[in-house]
């Protein structure tokens, strides 16, 4: 493809990059962005970015960042030339996501009941009962549809193959939608040229398809659920996500204090007109804070009495208490064997090669290749403690290589992929930056997965690293039409 005006220079070196890689159909379906960008001077690109930027502090769309015991209200930085995928490229994300989830709802299902994945010896006894996430509490309750990751955020990469891979699953309280509809009506009101003539499939129904799906895992006896969103507050780093999503769904905004379990097991809002039943919650509070009679005692930001109440079967809550045995990074590794065990399926989008340092085998690999893989910790989050060996000090591989000796069962080691990339405005010019994808799966009676998701950026020049809290941004998401 030529590439013309503000792309005329711009040079993926090498890394697939879905506008200037690929065949000619693609091209096709991204003829007409490239032409409008291409007919757009940079003087222009950079005034109008730099209105994007202000309407986010003037909108408040920000999270926070804790660093050295301080916090910092910061905008998540927004690169205004989308990502573009094609109708092909997202049916197989789409499929694969769904596929993932499914066997997710049942590999969980079946730990806190009948257990026949590890009685069959698919997965180790251990990496579930001693991972820190493992809800004893939650075995034999039964959910409706038996449904435990209502929101699931699958973070998926693109190598050199153009091929895309599955990096991590993120089954507890994955975030970053908000920014994903944000974007979109950022764009669409900034460079409405952009769109003009392009079949793009819409995002903003997110808060209604989140909402049905609650809904639909309410306690099946109530004809009219009402469904809350829990939040820890307005200190929590996403705060701005949980008041947009609660406005999106049409639902109280709620904190701990704000509920109550009554005498009958029955969860309750304190409202201006007495107490109104609850039946579904959305929470965004980590199970450790959830019920101070159940978990932490010390906890002000839960509810006494509510796993009493959801064992009961009076309130679903979204994702369900104990979904964090899943979304472990060791239990990833056995991903495939888990959608094979289950579904009798071979997985649709390939998991990152994964080396087990609780294994022999798999420690004595990634000792002996540290320098060329990156290890990370298994239960973290975030980007942090990741360490990429090809980019990494001498000083940092001893440090991990001792770690790693110390406590082999707390890594896993992958090779590094090569991510894609995506032109990107960095400091007046346009230049390649690496990119992933989050697709975000709601899943009610049945799954539907957001077209398009949050696509990081990492924009810090070489960087791998798109996490928010490592300074990486994000673009909006195209899925084409067809």
């Amino acid at each position: 493809m030529t590439l013309k005006g503000v792309l005329s220079g711009y040079d993926p070196d090498g890394f697939f990059c879905e506008i200037a890689s690929g065949d000619a159909a693609r091209h096709a379906a991204l003829a007409p962005l490239v032409k409008r960008l291409g007919q757009m001077s940079l003087r222009t690109l950079e005034k109008r970015a730099k209105a994007v930027e202000q309407e986010l502090y003037n909108l408040g769309i920000t999270f926070t960042l804790y660093q050295n015991g301080s916090s910092i209200d910061r905008i998540l930085p927004f690169d205004v030339i989308p990502r573009v995928l094609s109708a092909q490229d997202w049916d197989k994300i789409e499929r694969g996501s769904i596929q993932r989830v499914t066997a997710l709802n049942a590999f969980l299902h079946d730990v806190y009941n009948d257990r026949k994945v590890i009685k069959d010896g698919v997965v180790p006894a251990d990496l579930v009962e001693k991972n820190e996430n493992y809800r004893k509490q939650m075995k034999g309750v039964e959910l409706r549809h038996r449904n435990y990751v209502q929101v699931a955020g699958v973070d998926v990469v693109r190598g050199a193959d153009g091929e895309f891979y599955v990096l991590e699953d993120n089954a507890r309280t994955p975030s970053g939608v908000s920014y994903v509809v944000e974007n979109r009506q950022l764009l669409r009101r900034t460079f409405p040229e952009f769109f003009d003539g392009i079949d793009v499939r819409p995002v903003l129904d997110y808060g209604i398809r989140l909402h049905d799906a609650l809904v639909e895992i309410a306690p099946e006896s109530v004809m009219d659920p009402t469904v809350v969103l829990l939040s820890p507050g307005a200190f929590n780093s996403a705060y701005f996500e949980h008041v947009f999503l609660a406005r999106e769904m049409g639902v109280p905004l709620v904190q701990g204090e704000d509920l109550f379990v009554d005498e009958d097991d029955e969860v309750f809002m304190k409202t201006t007109m007495g107490p109104k039943p609850v039946h579904a919650i959305y929470r965004r509070i980590n199970d450790d804070f959830l019920d101070p009679e159940v978990f932490r005692k010390d906890s002000m930001l839960g509810v006494p009495g509510l796993m009493r109440a959801y064992r009961k079967g009076t309130v679903a809550i979204a994702n369900a208490v104990g979904t964090g045995v899943a979304d472990d990074k060791a239990i990833y590794a056995y991903m495939p064997r888990i959608i094979k065990y289950y579904l009798d399926e071979d997985p649709i989008l390939p998991n990152v090669q994964t080396n087990l340092c609780r294994e022999k085998e798999g420690l004595k690999y990634t000792l002996d290749h540290l320098e060329e893989l990156v290890v990370k910790p298994v239960g973290e989050a975030g980007g942090y403690g990741v360490v990429i060996g090809p980019r990494a000090s001498k000083k940092e591989l001893d440090k991990v290589r001792a770690q790693l000796k110390e406590d082999p069962k707390n890594y896993i080691s992958q090779p590094m992929i090569s991510l894609s990339v995506c032109p990107t405005l960095v400091d007046g010019a346009i230049d390649h930056r690496h990119v992933d994808l989050r697709p975000f799966v709601v899943t009610g009676r049945k799954s539907w997965v957001l077209p398009g998701g949050l696509s990081r950026v990492a924009l810090t020049k070489g960087s791998l690293v798109v996490n928010s809290s490592q300074g990486g941004g994000s673009k909006d998401t195209w899925v084409l039409g067809g």
